[in-house]
């Protein structure tokens, strides 16, 4: 199977450098908001559904014996190979014609990643990765940060309407009280990639779902980096939590935020 992956793989490169461009073709000027607006802060955008049915079309052409699951239309085919795509990750800064957001691609074998691309094309960043093969941001290899000190830390946090009132609030306290310095940038996938390229030393989101984080599960393993137990925890299937840091602080940022690595 590791020969049909990293053909599939090389395609699927293609695939998602086409998707990104027409992503960049339909994208807002710099400004408020344009879109839809499904609740607070969620945004759903013409190019979502465009670049989902793009990357569904051509995937589905090269592998029609494959399966494919998308953030706006679901589960559309199966296969024991299965394509995860969220087209825009960061909608609410691709809305405003901000530059971090990207196209999030990952390929699984069964329940287990394999492969995964994650292209933002406004800040010229692709990252690659397939299992046993290394990760990669624009050709060179990348692995989690070295820190070990909290105090010297990064920590992201994403932000959903969808976690009840006061729990973000708390979780950052939490990250503050390690000395972490905090973020919070509108792109799960982007921030996962951070963790695994060592630009940021963490990454906790309450509630995500398997589209957002697919690509970045392998990014992350190859990287070296701590990941919760995300896809046995229920995350094939429903929106749960997430917490990916450095191997040095992954401990004490577990327990400071109550998001187990076991």
């Amino acid at each position: 199977m590791t020969q049909a992956i990293l053909t599939r793989f090389e395609a699927a490169r293609s695939v998602v450098r086409d998707a990104a461009a027409l992503a960049m073709k339909m994208r807002p000027a710099p400004g408020g908001p344009q879109g839809t607006q499904k609740s607070a802060q969620d945004w759903l955008t013409e190019a979502d559904g465009a670049v989902e049915a793009f990357i569904s079309e051509r995937i589905g052409t090269l592998f029609p014996e494959d399966g494919f699951q998308g953030e706006e239309e679901g589960r559309t085919r199966t296969g024991a190979l299965r394509w995860v795509v969220d087209p825009i990750d960061g909608t609410s800064n691709y809305a405003r014609g901000r530059n971090r957001w990207c196209v999030s691609l990952g390929l699984m074998e069964g329940d287990t990643p394999v492969a995964g691309i994650i292209e933002a094309p406004a800040l010229g960043e692709t990252y690659t990765a397939v299992r046993g093969h290394g990760a990669f941001l624009n050709g060179q290899r990348i692995k989690a940060s070295p820190v070990t000190d909290t105090a010297s830390s990064l920590i992201e946090m994403g932000w959903s309407n969808r976690v009840p009132p006061g729990v973000f609030q708390q979780k950052i306290d939490a990250i503050l009280n390690l000395g972490a310095m905090p973020r919070s940038g509108g792109s799960g996938a982007i921030a996962l990639a951070e963790v695994a390229c060592g630009r940021q030393d963490g990454y906790l989101e309450i509630r995500i779902n398997l589209w957002d984080v697919a690509a970045a599960l392998v990014l992350l393993e190859e990287a070296g980096a701590c990941v919760s137990p995300f896809l046995r925890d229920g995350g094939l299937t429903d929106g749960i939590s997430i917490l990916a840091a450095a191997p040095g602080i992954a401990d004490a940022f577990s327990r400071a935020v109550g998001v187990s690595l076991k």
